[in-house]
């Protein structure tokens, strides 16, 4: 199903509608909402709304001044047409800077988050960021080619999907998930490099009512790589509410 915000079609799918009040699903850049079907087989009683974030999945590739902000409004938006009043959310990397904003200024909406390898903390920053961040700009001073610059994710994009990345990447919301009352699990792979775990000690320490697990051995897509450790975190979480 399609639902348009601000002009952009949005996919989201219903899986397991077993209640009124679903576990909403935010995935991480760069994939789309079938990176969960593992949890929502392993979870058949429970209900799910997944949605691909735009441009991923079956939503719309074209965008256009989207930042951080737009994909929170969107979610309310999508809530607010299907009725659900309250939530319970799971959310991976990118999908937990929108999933600790909208905790943190909807908290009405959401009962409870479990927050997996999440983004939205600033990284540490040493010289050689630095330096990379003005060769970069001295090489587009002087027009030499930028294209072997930057990050994987980011030579994939095309110019306008750039400016969108990077109001996302950075925008600092550890003020957020400092103002959010929602009961709170934080899931880390031990090994995880794109937000390593002082990110997560760090949320921890933030999100008054949270508790951090973390799997060892395992890197940015613990869910994926010891999926029977994972479950059996999320359960007693969701036991628990």
């Amino acid at each position: 199903m399609f639902y348009s915000y601000c002009g952009v079609k949005v996919f989201y799918k219903f899986r397991n509608k077993v209640s009124k009040n679903p576990i909403l699903l935010l995935h991480g850049w760069g994939v789309d909402s079938g990176i969960f079907d593992n949890i929502v087989s392993q979870f058949p009683n429970k209900s799910f709304l997944c949605v691909d974030f735009p441009p991923f999945g079956k939503s719309q590739k074209k965008i256009e001044n989207f930042n951080i902000y737009s994909y929170v409004t969107m979610i309310m938006s999508l809530c607010q047409h299907l009725n659900i009043e309250e939530c319970d959310i799971l959310a991976h990397s990118f999908g937990g800077r929108v999933a600790g904003i909208l905790a943190s200024v909807k908290c009405s909406l959401v009962r409870s988050c479990i927050f997996v390898d999440s983004a939205g903390i600033l990284p540490k920053r040493n010289l050689k960021y630095y330096f990379k961040i003005y060769k970069y700009k001295l090489f587009k001073k002087l027009g030499i080619s930028t294209l072997n610059m930057g990050s994987k994710d980011y030579r994939q994009l095309d110019d306008n999907l750039k400016k969108v990345f990077n109001s996302i990447v950075n925008e600092d919301i550890s003020p957020y998930f400092k103002s959010i009352t929602s009961k709170c699990l934080i899931v880390w792979g031990e090994k995880d490099k794109e937000t390593p775990l002082y990110m997560a000690k760090k949320m921890n320490r933030y999100i008054k009512n949270s508790k951090l697990k973390i799997i060892k051995d395992t890197g940015h897509f613990c869910f994926l790589s010891s999926p029977l450790s994972f479950y059996k975190i999320i359960s007693e979480f969701w036991e628990e509410l």
